[in-house]
């Protein structure tokens, strides 16, 4: 792919897609797979960087992983708790579910594992997993001593009991936890201090332990008793992913057009199909049927959002909210400042870039509409940074993604599905 892309504005949006498998999904799924006993096939799986790494760091620990990329199926034969290798080292490029779940995932093997990613990753927080891992009875730590990647832990396994884990900067700890808890010696409960980010991602990953044969008292999130249990390997449907599908709603939004996205329903294990709820509240037109959603734009005005639950989707309501009537505040998203980058600060910079008044909040932002110009988008390697921004250009010419490329963290055909749909082409 070339360093830039240019947006071709487009007329109003009609179609239906079928968006690549999710990545949450796909990486829980293969890290139960991969303890589980016996065999798993996972079908409809995510072909992108991040589970490229995941998949990766695997079979670097004796994993014995099966790709078939054409057919989007990945067999796992699990190790049923007892990880093979006793010393590798996995790199995780820049994937935050990788290396949350593999730590705690090694910390219930035997041996020493150190894992580490590119530059970015180094800069992400760990410290709160491996405070509560040291409590389970493992020995890990950042290799650095700042609390970030490199991380090198050392464990004979987890010993299990009650620990505290920290619910404010991410809830891929929780639910790193959560899936390797069962291996441990003893039960593990967990108590979360503080609000929880992200709640839907904890509802999913005990969904998916629960298909695959472990279930955990979750009560409402607070406090998290897991029994000692094995997961039993299964054939496991992995849903579209609905984080990718928000960018064809916020299409129909923006263009004025109608966006079918097939394979998801209001009822999806994902928990961001609810960001058509906050383009409803704008005035978009919304239809659930029982597998898929349609969007159909209309005049929209801006809105108040609390979208915490969400998080993953702020990007691309910010770019519908260049096109509302009205001031947007989106709130409650203040661990957004801690992903692939500041999913704050580097996207008022953006907005601003493109004509429209930005106010930065401690949990969020605010955003003015106002006379939009072409511009030269930055995305910081942010894989959502590019693909939300440049839904802009559906209707403003002259916007510009640079390094389109860093979709393939997610969603490596992209700009190939977007100009498909929209009936142009981009430059």
């Amino acid at each position: 792919m070339t360093s830039r892309i240019e947006i071709a504005p487009s007329p109003p949006i009609l179609g239906s897609i079928l968006p690549p498998g999710s990545k949450s999904l796909t990486n829980r799924a293969l890290v139960i797979a991969a303890l589980a006993q016996g065999k798993s096939s996972l079908t409809g799986a995510l072909e992108s960087e991040d589970t490229h790494v995941m998949i990766d760091s695997l079979r670097r620990l004796g994993i014995d992983v099966q790709h078939d990329r054409r057919a989007k199926v990945i067999d796992v034969t699990g190790c049923d708790g007892v990880i093979p290798s006793s010393d590798a080292d996995l790199f995780v490029a820049n994937s935050g579910t990788t290396i949350r779940f593999l730590t705690a995932m090694v910390a219930a093997g035997k041996g020493r594992y150190r894992l580490d990613g590119v530059q970015r990753m180094r800069e992400r927080p760990i410290r709160d997993l491996l405070e509560t891992l040291s409590a389970l009875g493992v020995t890990c730590r950042s290799e650095a001593e700042n609390g970030c990647p490199p991380v090198v832990v050392e464990t004979s396994g987890l010993v299990g009991g009650v620990a505290q884990i920290a619910g404010d900067i991410s809830s891929q700890y929780l639910s790193g936890l959560l899936m390797a808890a069962p291996y441990a010696a003893q039960g593990v409960s967990l108590e979360v201090v503080g609000e929880l980010v992200s709640k839907p991602y904890v509802h999913m990953t005990t969904a998916v332990m629960r298909d695959f044969g472990v279930n955990v008292d979750a009560g409402d999130l607070t406090k998290l008793v897991i029994p000692h249990g094995k997961y039993v390997g299964r054939q496991y449907a992995i849903e579209p992913d609905a984080s990718a599908a928000s960018y064809f709603w916020a299409a129909a939004a923006i263009t004025g057009g109608s966006v079918t996205v097939e394979g998801l329903s209001r009822d999806a294990l994902q928990g961001d199909v609810a960001f058509c709820e906050c383009l409803e509240q704008m005035g978009c037109q919304v239809e659930y049927g029982p597998n898929s959603i349609k969007v159909v734009g209309s005049r929209m005005r801006g809105i108040c959002v609390d979208m915490n639950a969400i998080s993953d989707t702020v990007q691309t309501l910010a770019a519908v909210a260049l096109f509302a009537d009205g001031p947007t505040t989106v709130t409650g998203v203040a661990h957004n400042r801690h992903k692939e980058t500041d999913r704050i600060g580097d996207l008022a910079c953006e907005l601003r870039k493109l004509g429209a008044v930005v106010e930065e909040l401690e949990d969020g932002l605010t955003i003015v509409p106002s006379r939009l110009q072409p511009a030269e988008i930055e995305t910081y390697n942010d894989h959502r940074m590019a693909m939300s921004l440049a839904l802009v250009g559906l209707r403003q010419p002259g916007v510009v993604i640079l390094n389109p490329a860093c979709t393939g963290k997610t969603y490596p055909n992209y700009f190939e599905d977007l100009s498909r749909l929209a009936g142009v082409e981009f430059q």
